[in-house]
C-alpha cells in the first residue's frame, strides 16, 4: 500500500449512536465522593459528561484536526496512520514522536507549529523539523488486524520502515514518552545507524531495579526509586496488571460504555498530570474530549490495551543504547529514573529536569517541551542531509 491522504470524517450515524449511549448512561452506585481516592470523581464525571453531551461538537474539532497534512500507508500488514508536518527553514530534522496510552496523536498537537516553525514563535528559524507522528498500531486510526500482535520492539521496526522505505529519510531523531519511550529506545538500540539522536522523557519501570533479587548492590538513588515505583504499583497500578493479563475481558465493557471509557482514562490524566487537584488546570475539557474521542470513533481500547499483554509476554529484552540520548524529566512526573541507570544503559550527552508537568509532557507543558527538544536537537543539525 502506497502512502495515501487521509482525512477524519466520522458518519453521523456513528456520533448519534455515542449521543444516545451518553443520554442512556447507567450511572454506578457507590460513593459519591469530592476526591479522587475511590477512583474516577462521579461529581466531575457527571458534569464532563453532561458538557460532552451539551457542549462539546466533534465535527469542529474533527476539522481543525484535518488541518494538519495527515496519511495513511500498510507497513508489514499494519495500516498506520499518520501526521507528517514539513518544517519551515534550512536543513529541517526529520523526527519521529510517539505516544504512549491512555493518550494519543493529541499528545503532540499542541507542539506541532513550534517544532515545525520555530520561527514564528521567538525560536531560531534554522532549528526547525519535519514532523512525523504516527498512531501506534490499534491506536486510534492505525489499524491492528486480529491476527496480529505487536510490542514495542516490533513497533520500532514498522516506525524505522515507514521513516525509511515509506518516507524517504537516511536518518532521523525520535523520541517519546511512556510506551512511546520504550518504542523510541528500542528504535535506537536495533536500528542505530539510522537514529540522529533520541529524546525521552521517561524510561518505564526498571524491571531489573524494581525486582532486583540483590538490592543490596543498588546505589541509594536506586533504593529509592525501587521504593517508589513499588508503592506507586500498589497505589495505582491496577490497570497495568488487568492490561497486561486480562486485556480483552476489560475491552469488552470499555468498547461498549462511552462513559466507562471516559471513566478509565480521565483517572489516569488526573493521577498522573501536573494538575493540583483540577485537570483544567492543565488541559480544557475538549483536549481531553478529543482524546477519548479517538479511541471511541475507532473502537481501538481493546487493541490499545492489548500491547501491554504483547509488551509482557513477548518483549525481548534490550541491551545499552549508544545513539546519542537526551532525557526531559518533568517535576510531577510518575516514575523519575536515577540518572546513573540512565548512564549506565543509554549514551546520555543530555540531562534536563523540568521544574513543572507531569507525564503527559507535551500536552501539559508544550512550551517547556518543544524548548528541550530543539535545545538538545541543535547540536545534531550537522548530521542532517
Amino acid at each position: 500500500m502506497a502512502i495515501e491522504n487521509f482525512s477524519i470524517d466520522v458518519s453521523s450515524e456513528i456520533l448519534n449512536d455515542l449521543s444516545t449511549r451518553l443520554k442512556n448512561t447507567k450511572w454506578t452506585n457507590g460513593r459519591d465522593s469530592s476526591h479522587w481516592e475511590y477512583g474516577t470523581n462521579k461529581t466531575y464525571l457527571k458534569d464532563f459528561v453532561a458538557y460532552w453531551i451539551e457542549e462539546y461538537d466533534w465535527k469542529t474539532q474533527e476539522k481543525q484536526l484535518n488541518n494538519y497534512p495527515q496519511f495513511k500507508c500498510n507497513v508489514d500488514g499494519v495500516d498506520i496512520h499518520f501526521f507528517h508536518i514539513k518544517g519551515k527553514g534550512q536543513n529541517p530534522i526529520p523526527i519521529i514522536l510517539t505516544h504512549g496510552w491512555p493518550d494519543s496523536f493529541i499528545r503532540y498537537q499542541k507542539v506541532i507549529p513550534i517544532l515545525t516553525d520555530p520561527g514564528r514563535f521567538g525560536r531560531n528559524s534554522n532549528d526547525a523539523f519535519d514532523v512525523v507522528i504516527p498512531s501506534l498500531p490499534g491506536f486510534g486510526f492505525s489499524t491492528l488486524p486480529d491476527s496480529i500482535g505487536v510490542n514495542n520492539a516490533d513497533i520500532a521496526g514498522l516506525w524505522k520502515q515507514l521513516m525509511t522505505e515509506k518516507l524517504g529519510y537516511e536518518k532521523f531523531g525520535a523520541l517519546g514518552g511512556d510506551m512511546g519511550s520504550g518504542v523510541t529506545r528500542y528504535l535506537a538500540y536495533k536500528y542505530p545507524e539510522y537514529l540522529i539522536a533520541i529524546h525521552l522523557t521517561d524510561v518505564g519501570i526498571i524491571r531489573d531495579i524494581v525486582f532486583s533479587n540483590n538490592i543490596e548492590n543498588l546505589s541509594n538513588g536506586e533504593k529509592q526509586y525501587r521504593q517508589t515505583v513499588l508503592q506507586w504499583i500498589s497505589q495505582e497500578g491496577a490497570y497495568m496488571s488487568i492490561q497486561s493479563t486480562k486485556p480483552l475481558t476489560l475491552g469488552y465493557g470499555l468498547s461498549d460504555s462511552p462513559v466507562g471509557l471516559c471513566a478509565w482514562i480521565l483517572e489516569k490524566f488526573y493521577s498522573w498530570s501536573d494538575c493540583n487537584g483540577n485537570l483544567e488546570n492543565r488541559y480544557s475539557k475538549d483536549e481531553l474530549l478529543n482524546n477519548i474521542m479517538i479511541y471511541w470513533l475507532n473502537n481501538s481500547i481493546g487493541t490499545s490495551n492489548q500491547i501491554y499483554y504483547e509488551n509482557t509476554h513477548s518483549l525481548p529484552k534490550i541491551g545499552k543504547i549508544i545513539v546519542p540520548t537526551g532525557m526531559a524529566l518533568f517535576a510531577k512526573d510518575v516514575l523519575l529514573p536515577p540518572k546513573k541507570w540512565v548512564e549506565s544503559n543509554l549514551n546520555l550527552v543530555h540531562w534536563e529536569n523540568i521544574p513543572e508537568g507531569g507525564h503527559f509532557t507535551a500536552m501539559e507543558s508544550p512550551d517547556l517541551f518543544a524548548d528541550d527538544v530543539i535545545k538538545f536537537y541543535h547540536n545534531f543539525r550537522a548530521n542532517v542531509k
